[in-house]
C-alpha cells in the first residue's frame, strides 16, 4: 500500500475510520476483533474509549498508529490514510519498553534526538529534562530502568511519548500501573498538554472516572469477537475540572451512572454467555478449628517480646501451663475484638539509619467485618497486612486474631497478593487442590474436589481449571489465586490490591464473587486498595492511612450501606457521593502534603 498524494481535505477529521474490520484467520477459522468499525475525532478532541479487556481496544489503537493494517475500511488521519507509524502520533501503550541499559534521560533522549535532530544538542537536552520533570522522574534522572518500580518504568514512556512533541497523543491505559496520586497528577499533566498545545488526543482506559476527568466525549468499545463502538456520552462539564467539586455535579453524576450501566449492562451479558456448571459448595472444617494449637498466653508473649535475654530465659520457665489444646486464650466472643492490631510499629533498617515505616498503628475489627485499608503509595498499607499474615516481623506492639497472637504465618489466614505465586507446571485445579488437601485432611476426596472446582467456577475458569498455570494470563493466574484462598476457609481473608492487574470487566466480576463468599462465610476481610469506589462498595469501615515514613491511621469512615450491594444500587444510594468526597477529600489532602 502506497501513501496517497497529498491532497487538502476540507472538514476532514483528525481520525477517522469508516467501517474498518480487523480479525485473524480466514474461512471457518477467522476470529473477527473488530468489525464494521466507524469513528471520528475531530482536531483537538480529546476522545476516551471505555472497554474491557479482549474487547480489542489496542487493537484500535495499532490501527490508529500504523503499526498494523486494517482488513477492509479506511483508517484515516487528517483525510489521507495511514500507512505506518509517525512521530507525529505519540503512542503510548500499558506495557512499557524501554532500553534497559539506557539511564531515563537516555531512553527519553533516544525518540527527542531523532525527532528534533535540526535542534542544538542543548536545546534537546532541555526537552528531555522538561518532559522528564513533568513525570515527577527527576531525582531518577540518570537511574536505569532495573533500578526503578513499574509505575516509574510507564512514566519513562509517557515522558518519552510527550517530548516527541506529536500532534496526536495515542495513550492505551498508560497510567493503570501507577498509583492514585500520581496517575491523577499526570491526567491533570496530560489534560494540561492538550489544551494548551491543541492536541488531538485518544485515550483507552477501563477507567469511567479518569475518562469523565479528561475527555470531551467517551465512547464504549463492545465486548468482543466482531466487537463494535456504543453511543458516544458527550462529557459537557466544564473545564478546569476539580475532582473533588465534580463529585457534587449533578452532570457528573448522570454521566458515570449512564456510562457504568452501560458497561454492567455489557458485563451481564458476557457472563451470561460464559457460564460455567454449578456446583455446590461442600460445608468443610479446616484442620486449624480440629487441631488448635497451644500456645503461650499473650501476655506473657507481650511481656517476652520487650524483656532483656536473661528477663526472657527466666520468664520462659515461669510462664502458665498452656491451656487446653480447645481453649482459647483469650474469650473469642468479644467479636468486636476477633482482631486487634496494638500500637503495631514497623522499622526497617536503611544505609541511612532505622526507618520507621508504620508508627503505632492502632485498630479493632469485628468478627465478620470488612475493612477496606486505602492510602497512596508508601504508606505503609501492605506492611501491616504482611505483618497481619506472618510474614513480616512485628518492630513493636501486637496483633491479635481470635485471641491468638499473630507470630507467623498459618492457613487460618487466607492470602491473596497483586502477583499470584502459582506452581507454573502444575493445572489451576491442582494449584488449589495443594492447599485444600492440607487444610481439609478430614474430608473425603470428592468434598475436596467439589470445593476446588466450585471456587474455580465462582472465578471464572470452569473452562480453563485443567490448564497450567504457565499457560495462563495474569488475570487469570490472579483468579487461580483467589480461588486458592477462598477454598481454605480462613478466619481472616487479607487481599492486597488483589484486582490491581486486572481489567474492569473482571475487577468487577471478581468484586461480585468476593462480596458473595464474604456474605455466605462472614469471613473477616482486610483490603489494601487504591481505588475508592471499590473501598466503599467491599467494606464496612475505610481505614484512610496518612503519608509515609511514620505512617498511621488518619481517618476511619463507617460505610452504613445495606447489603447485599451491588454497583448498580451503590450508583443510586443517596450517600453515596458524601462517602466517595470523604474518601477522596483525604486523599487529596495527603496528597497536597506529599
Amino acid at each position: 500500500m502506497h501513501k496517497p498524494t497529498l491532497v487538502s481535505v476540507p472538514n476532514a477529521a483528525a481520525l477517522e475510520l469508516k467501517n474498518v474490520c480487523k480479525g485473524h484467520g480466514s474461512g471457518a477459522g477467522r476470529s473477527e476483533i473488530l468489525k464494521n468499525l466507524n469513528l471520528r475525532v475531530e482536531p483537538g478532541e480529546f476522545v476516551a474509549i471505555v472497554g474491557f479487556s479482549g474487547s480489542g481496544k489496542t487493537t484500535l489503537v495499532s490501527l490508529l498508529a500504523g503499526l498494523i493494517s486494517a482488513d477492509s475500511g479506511e483508517v484515516l488521519k487528517n483525510g489521507e490514510a495511514i500507512t505506518g507509524p509517525g512521530p507525529d502520533r505519540g503512542i503510548v501503550f500499558q506495557s512499557y519498553s524501554l532500553m534497559p541499559w539506557l539511564s531515563v534521560r537516555d531512553n527519553v533522549a533516544l525518540a527527542v534526538d531523532r525527532v528534533f535532530a535540526s535542534e542544538s544538542a542543548a536545546e534537546r537536552a532541555e526537552r528531555v529534562k522538561r518532559y522528564v520533570s513533568m513525570v515527577g522522574l527527576t531525582p531518577a534522572i540518570d537511574k536505569k530502568p532495573a533500578q526503578l518500580s513499574g509505575g516509574m518504568r510507564q512514566r519513562v514512556s509517557v515522558a518519552r511519548a510527550l517530548a516527541t512533541d506529536p500532534d496526536v497523543l495515542l495513550l492505551d491505559e498508560p497510567l493503570s500501573a501507577l498509583d492514585a496520586l500520581t496517575r491523577a497528577n499526570l491526567q491533570d499533566e496530560i489534560v494540561r498538554i492538550w489544551s494548551e498545545d491543541t492536541k488531538t488526543v485518544v485515550l483507552i482506559t477501563n477507567d469511567v472516572d479518569e475518562a469523565l476527568m479528561m475527555a470531551d466525549r467517551i465512547i464504549p468499545l463492545d465486548i468482543g469477537p466482531g466487537a463494535t463502538l456504543g453511543p458516544s456520552f458527550v462529557v459537557d462539564i466544564p473545564r478546569p475540572r476539580d475532582r473533588r467539586a465534580m463529585n457534587h455535579d449533578a452532570r457528573f453524576q448522570q454521566l458515570r451512572a449512564e456510562i457504568t450501566q452501560y458497561l454492567i449492562a455489557l458485563s451481564n451479558r458476557h457472563a451470561a454467555s460464559h457460564g460455567g456448571n454449578v456446583i455446590q459448595l461442600p460445608t468443610l472444617t479446616p484442620r486449624s478449628a480440629v487441631e488448635k494449637i497451644a500456645s503461650p498466653t499473650l501476655a506473657s508473649r507481650f511481656a517476652l517480646r520487650h524483656a532483656t535475654l536473661a528477663e526472657r530465659i527466666e520468664a520462659s520457665f515461669s510462664q502458665p501451663e498452656a491451656p487446653a489444646i480447645d481453649a482459647p486464650l483469650a474469650p473469642s466472643s468479644a467479636d468486636d475484638r476477633f482482631v486487634e492490631f496494638s500500637q503495631v510499629i514497623k522499622v526497617y533498617p536503611t544505609p541511612k539509619g532505622p526507618q520507621t515505616v508504620v508508627d503505632g498503628f492502632d485498630l479493632k475489627i469485628r468478627k465478620g467485618e470488612f475493612i477496606s485499608v486505602i492510602g497512596h503509595s508508601g504508606c505503609g498499607k501492605s506492611t501491616v497486612l504482611s505483618m497481619m499474615a506472618g510474614l513480616t516481623d512485628i518492630t513493636d506492639g501486637v496483633i491479635v486474631l481470635d485471641g491468638r497472637e499473630v507470630a507467623d504465618a498459618g492457613p487460618d489466614r487466607g492470602l491473596v497478593f497483586q502477583a499470584p505465586s502459582l506452581v507454573p507446571w502444575l493445572t489451576a485445579f491442582d494449584n488449589v487442590m495443594l492447599g485444600v488437601a492440607r487444610v481439609f485432611p478430614h474430608a473425603s476426596e470428592a468434598e475436596r474436589r467439589d470445593t476446588v472446582g466450585y471456587y474455580l467456577n465462582r472465578v471464572g475458569l470452569g473452562s480453563s481449571m485443567q490448564k497450567k498455570a504457565s499457560e495462563l494470563s495474569n488475570g487469570m493466574k490472579q483468579r487461580v489465586g483467589i480461588a486458592r484462598a477462598f477454598a481454605l476457609n480462613p478466619k481472616m481473608l487479607l487481599l492486597d490490591e488483589p484486582f490491581g492487574m486486572l481489567d474492569s470487566l473482571t475487577r468487577w466480576e471478581l468484586q461480585a464473587v468476593l462480596m458473595e463468599v464474604w456474605s455466605r462465610s462472614q469471613v473477616t476481610a482486610m483490603m489494601v486498595t487504591h481505588d475508592v469506589d471499590e473501598a466503599i462498595l467491599l467494606a464496612d469501615r475505610v481505614v484512610m492511612m496518612s503519608n509515609g515514613p511514620r505512617a498511621r491511621i488518619g481517618k476511619i469512615m463507617d460505610v452504613p450501606l445495606p447489603r447485599p450491594r451491588t454497583r448498580e444500587a451503590l450508583l443510586q444510594h443517596p450517600r453515596y457521593y458524601e462517602l466517595r468526597e470523604e474518601l477522596i477529600g483525604f486523599l487529596e489532602d495527603c496528597g497536597s502534603q506529599h
